[in-house]
């Protein structure tokens, strides 16, 4: 607001440059959703290592597919994972229960790993901190969890059952990740335990701490439902509905056998439209040579149902990955290929850029012995004009994805966004967009607001295109930004609409190099 001039001198005033920097969105978090051996369920978890996988959800476990896709991920490059963790009830109770006293637990999360759990309490206390929140030495205990599987160990001292900072269900619930209270809390502090006998110790003396009352069992298998979810209770894939962004949808089979239903894949497409994500689809099981896909005019393809303008976010890796298992002492088994995929994507958006496609020589895939099914030339031949991806294992290169093509990728299809690259590309512009210009809105609907989105939207085009990110020599023939009263006419106005267009001239993947060789006679030259 212009300062109002009182007495002679000098005035200063700061005036708004109209410059409001749109960041890029990141490109390649990946969201996995199935079981795991423990962790919340249907709460999406960002993690950034396996490490992190091994202390939320337990780490590698053989019953459980998704965490080896997980290591996959982190092994070739990724950086940034959401875990969404499904449980379905069984016949069993979902979380083990013990107590000493009338003061009752359960374990944080649900799954047969929380048998394992064992408590101690014992009086060795402050009287000090009983000073500080007006208590009594004989209020506060000290609580000690044990799991006895994994020598995991929670100790939480100066513990009361009344109401203070100290009480015990909520310094559990804000600090243990093993341990939860069951309320109503007793009227009265439980009783230690006793000290271990003889020549034992805490943990060998049953008589030193309580075991669990009643066992819990890990999730029965799962179902499309539970894929699915719903999402109005934001369960299943819609358990996303509480993350701020995800780039990559990664869903593992619930069995080494098993493998996605076709409806579960359909349903996680469509979200992704919604997101402005990428689904990795990963091949059917029964998928063993290459005729099981082309036969009767590519049937089984068909059968997938992944089609339509949704299927621009989807994108087919064919076959699956044959590695050493460490938990069966280096045995080959066959496992999916979409959290490694996803880690290619990672590491080449890191080094490339999102509009390099994730494949070629430099896409190796790590810690794989093999292919479950080797591929010729020929046979990629057959596979590439219907959009599917092939894993190649080449001399020297090792495997390595082969083919950057959508599910709208078919030659016959002809669409826009036939290449991975050029799909994420506009779907990380989208995005950026989406979120860099929402101070806009409310703003006053004439000719500066439009310069100002002019200038905003262009210095973020234009530093893509100083990346490498488009065709073209010049700005103009790699991008146009448009926003005047050609966009928005006096009814858009009304209407309290602003209409901004904004073009790139996409890079597209050297998918087919062809080499021309002429034999010269004499003295001729090309």
């Amino acid at each position: 607001m212009p300062t109002a001039p009182t007495y002679p001198g000098v005035y200063i005033e700061e005036v708004p440059s109209g410059v409001r920097t749109i960041i890029g969105v990141p490109t390649s978090i990946a969201a996995f959703i199935g079981r795991t051996y423990k962790g919340t369920v249907n709460e999406p978890t960002i993690i950034n290592s396996f490490g992190d996988f091994e202390r939320e959800f337990g780490g590698l476990r053989v019953k459980f597919p998704l965490s080896y896709a997980v290591r996959d991920f982190f092994a070739n490059g990724g950086a940034r994972a959401i875990i969404v963790r499904l449980y379905k009830k069984g016949a069993k109770a979902e979380k083990a229960a013990l107590g000493k006293d009338n003061l009752s637990f359960e374990a944080a999360s649900p799954g047969e790993w929380c048998n394992n759990l064992r408590i101690r309490i014992d009086d060795l206390v402050s009287d000090e901190v009983a000073t500080n929140y007006g208590l009594q030495k004989a209020d506060l205990f000290n609580l000690t969890i044990q799991d006895t599987k994994t020598d995991e160990r929670e100790s939480f001292l100066n513990l009361s059952i009344t109401d203070s900072p100290r009480r015990v269900d909520r310094v559990l619930k804000a600090e243990s990740g093993l341990l939860r209270v069951t309320l109503p809390l007793p009227n009265a502090v439980p009783s230690k335990h006793p000290d271990p006998a003889g020549d034992k110790t805490i943990w060998t003396d049953d008589n030193c701490w309580t075991k669990v009352s009643t066992e819990a069992q890990d999730s029965e298998s799962l179902g499309d439902a539970e894929y699915k979810g719903s999402k109005n209770g934001k369960t299943g894939i819609y358990a996303l509905e509480n993350v701020d962004i995800f780039n990559l949808l990664c869903i593992p089979p619930d069995t080494r056998e098993g493998e996605i239903a076709p409806a579960v894949f359909q349903e996680a497409m469509t979200y992704c439209v919604a997101r402005r994500a990428l689904l990795i689809v990963d091949p059917p099981k029964d998928w063993t040579k290459v005729s099981d896909i082309t036969k009767t005019n590519n049937k089984a393809l068909t059968d997938l149902g992944l089609n339509g303008q949704a299927a621009r976010n989807a994108a087919l890796f064919f076959p699956r990955i044959v590695q050493a298992d460490p938990l069966r002492r280096g045995q080959s088994d066959t496992f999916v290929p979409c959290g490694a995929v996803a880690g290619i994507f990672a590491r080449t958006d890191a080094t490339r850029g999102v509009w390099k496609a994730p494949a070629g020589l430099d896409a190796a895939l790590n810690g794989i012995l093999s292919l479950a099914v080797p591929l010729t030339d020929d046979e990629n031949g057959s596979l590439n004009p219907i959009a599917v991806n092939c894993l190649r294992t080449f001399p020297l290169a090792g495997s390595v994805i082969w083919g950057a093509r959508t599910l709208r990728g078919a030659d016959l299809l002809a669409d826009e966004y036939k290449y991975i690259p050029v799909r994420r590309t506009a779907l990380f512009i989208e995005e950026s967009l989406y979120r860099g210009l929402k101070w806009v809105v409310f703003e006053p609907n004439d000719e500066p607001l439009w310069a100002q989105i002019r200038l905003n939207v262009g210095a973020f085009m234009n530093d893509m295109f100083r990346q490498g990110a488009f065709q073209g020599t010049t700005p103009r023939e790699a991008y146009l930004v448009k926003c005047d009263k050609e966009t928005t006419t006096q009814s858009d106005i009304d209407k309290g609409i602003v209409n901004i267009i904004v073009g790139f001239a996409p890079l597209k993947p050297a998918e087919f190099v062809i080499i021309k060789i002429q034999q010269l006679t004499g003295q001729e030259r090309l």
